[in-house]
């Protein structure tokens, strides 16, 4: 069956970006050495040459776009923006549909590895897991998707995913993502509940103070002052993507090493390790993220989801909870994330958690660093919505 106002896309990079990108990087011009021993100064100069010296000798971009095209991907143009998405539809009759959004600095490559275990269990050898119709969109200014003009926030993006989920087939279906994917799969309960199956979310955004003002717990209080000291030594990142996109966008689409370090330090920092990130993730899977943001000139237009709706998602973590959101939610907390909620707290919000879960290892970004646990996640949640759900309608091949 056709989908209706969705067309059939492969990414495809012309030759002449990968050269210009080589060639850029072979004529950098590199800052002082930090004048300290730590990262306190930011991401170190040696870290950010040495995987700048592979990105320009060693790395393969065509090795990471000929996997990707492996998976029927589509545009569909909604109010304007061209929005690319893979979507997997799965084998099995009995396959709910589920979109899975990503953040920043994230991309579709976060889900690489999921969303073949999602759509067929079966030929991962688990035939007896729940399967899924998988939709992996990128958001506008991300990606291969057009860059939206003013306007573009959560609420409206997460409108956007109920109509691309609606020319796929999919009456109702399952949202669920980390980071932005988190607050656009959250806006869509508040706005269309109506077409949820339930909700994944890692983790659930809600204050870190209980409403009834009773005391913290141990656990809540640690995850409260390492939130704290985040948002203290780590997040100007976020105050400059809120207040001045365009200026940063200037660096981040002109400078590779600039945009490369820019992101680097934040997956890095937000990952889950010991000191080694490339012991969670490789240096290519690194690569093809930050590549991905360079070869689509999307430093800019990414950043701008910030000024449109930081200060809005930012109030779900300090103001007093109006809007609560009933639909079945299932909700995963990875030990290394920030914010990391009590199940207490989130009740506050998702009134209806249905699956809560604390994998043992993971940080910010879930999926990519332990994608078997993250399907195990997104299973476990899907099998208790269904338990107290119905089937949803639909389906598009």
């Amino acid at each position: 069956m056709q989908s209706v106002g969705v067309e059939p896309y492969r990414i495809e990079v012309p030759d002449t970006e990968l050269v210009r990108l080589r060639l850029r990087l072979a004529a950098s011009r590199w800052p002082d050495r930090e004048t300290v021993e730590d990262w306190s100064q930011g991401v170190p100069l040696q870290v950010v040459r040495v995987l700048c010296d592979y990105w320009g000798s060693g790395y393969d971009w065509r090795a990471a776009e000929q996997r990707v095209n492996r998976w029927p991907q589509y545009l569909a143009v909604v109010e304007g923006v061209p929005i690319h998405l893979f979507h997997l539809p799965s084998p099995s009759r009995s396959a709910v549909p589920l979109i899975l959004t990503h953040g920043w600095p994230g991309s579709f490559f976060e889900f690489e590895q999921v969303m073949a275990q999602l759509s067929d269990p079966a030929a991962s050898g688990k035939p007896e897991s729940p399967a899924f119709h998988v939709v992996v969109p990128s958001l506008p200014g991300y990606g291969f998707s057009g860059k939206p003009t003013t306007g573009w926030d959560v609420p409206r993006i997460a409108r956007a995913w109920v109509e691309v989920m609606r020319r796929l087939g999919y009456d109702r279906f399952i949202a669920a993502g980390s980071d932005w994917g988190t607050s656009v799969s959250t806006s869509i309960a508040l706005q269309e509940p109506e077409r949820l199956l339930g909700l994944h979310l890692v983790p659930p955004l809600v204050p870190a103070i209980p409403a009834d003002g009773t005391a913290l717990t141990g656990r809540e209080r640690a995850a409260l002052a390492e939130l704290e000291e985040r948002s203290r030594i780590a997040s100007a990142y976020s105050a400059v993507h809120q207040t001045r996109p365009q200026t940063i966008g200037y660096s981040l689409v002109d400078s590779p090493v600039g945009l490369c370090a820019w992101m680097l330090e934040k997956v890095w920092t937000w990952s889950d390790h010991t000191g080694d990130l490339y012991s969670v993730l490789s240096r290519d899977q690194v690569l093809d993220d930050i590549t991905l943001y360079w070869l689509t000139g999307t430093g800019a237009s990414s950043a701008r989801l910030y000024w449109e709706s930081i200060e809005q998602v930012g109030r779900w973590f300090t103001d007093p909870i109006e809007d609560t959101v009933t639909v079945p939610t299932g909700c995963t907390v990875f030990p290394r994330e920030v914010p990391r909620p009590s199940r207490r707290l989130a009740e506050q919000r998702f009134t209806n958690i249905v699956h809560w879960g604390e994998p043992e290892r993971g940080g910010h970004f879930g999926a990519w660093e332990q994608p078997d646990r993250f399907v195990a996640e997104v299973r476990a949640a899907a099998t208790a919505m269904q338990s107290g759900s119905s089937q949803a309608s639909g389906h598009a091949d």
